[in-house]
């Protein structure tokens, strides 16, 4: 469903494209806390790449219009003073270059809102022609059905049609409540923007923050999609230590145990040989980018 055209994988396909007479392309990443991000999996990938990527503040979308404080409380904070602070709840814009490629980011992290979502989508948007933004990838986590011991799925969907084509995703199908992420899809689409969705599957039964294995598999997709190679092997370490507490958790309490096996065999059956070829393959990318970087 949402594979990646066959390619060479020492020669990325360029699917994002600069605008005519550009050298560079503009990719906003976006994440937002609240009923999008399940074990805070989307915001958690975002604030890796913030400090990855050493991003730099160049706006923000202020709070008073956009929430209800008496849910999402602002914070005090103790200064390096001795002093207070009151940190808002406002959305973060920052701007970073990924080093060795043509790619500059522009990384969103905020909390979905309370009110006038029409209204915050449009200033977002503005802010992305402001900074001449090529492509949207919104990042998103919800709570399924899946093992926490298998690899965390990730559903790509693209509803641009000449997007979806070059990249071989479908449309989303989805229907039913939706939360700031869904609605950004579709204003940025009418806007003319390309866009991708990346939702990452966290298991309901360890839904509590932090949730790296889920982190880490929405960190690979953006791999996939940008061609760059990240370091995420700290990531990996957290996600294996997760997952021998889930299982440690788990082998403590027989009924999850019989679940968890059961959730296991249902993933194991649906597995598609193809898919299966498809995750080697795309494993194999990843590992050749990897091996590239490193060499001198």
């Amino acid at each position: 469903m949402s594979r990646i055209n066959d390619v060479d994988p020492q020669e990325p396909v360029a699917f994002l494209e600069a605008a005519p007479g550009e050298d560079r392309v503009t990719v906003m990443l976006a994440a937002f806390e609240g009923w999008n991000d399940a074990g805070e999996a989307a915001s958690d990938a975002l604030k890796y790449l913030h400090r990855l990527w050493g991003a730099k503040r160049v706006g923000v979308i202020e709070p008073d219009e956009y929430y209800d404080f008496q849910f999402t409380r602002p914070e005090v904070r103790l200064t390096s003073t001795g002093g207070h602070k009151i940190k808002w709840p406002i959305t973060k814009i920052a701007k970073a270059s990924i080093p060795d490629t043509n790619i500059d980011v522009i990384l969103v992290h905020g909390i979905e809102p309370s009110y006038r979502w029409r209204a915050y989508t449009a200033e977002l948007l503005a802010k992305a022609a402001e900074l001449q933004v090529n492509y949207v990838v919104l990042v998103g986590a919800l709570l399924a059905d899946v093992p926490h011991s298998r690899p965390m799925p990730v559903t790509a969907t693209c509803d641009d049609e000449e997007l979806a084509t070059r990249l071989t995703l479908e449309a989303s199908q989805y229907e039913g409540p939706i939360g700031i992420v869904g609605v950004i899809n579709e204003v940025a689409l009418l806007a003319g923007l390309p866009t991708i969705s990346l939702w990452a599957a966290v298991p309901h039964y360890v839904a509590q923050a932090p949730s790296p294995k889920a982190e880490l598999a929405l960190l690979n997709r953006i791999e996939d999609f940008l061609k760059v190679s990240l370091p995420t092997a700290k990531v990996a370490d957290d996600a294996h230590a997760w997952e021998r507490g889930v299982n440690e958790l788990a082998a403590g309490d027989p009924e999850i145990a019989a679940y968890v096996q059961q959730l296991e065999e249902a993933k194991d059956t649906a597995e598609l040989p193809e898919a299966t070829g498809e995750s080697i393959a795309q494993e194999f990318e990843r590992y050749l980018r990897k091996r590239g970087n490193e060499q001198p």
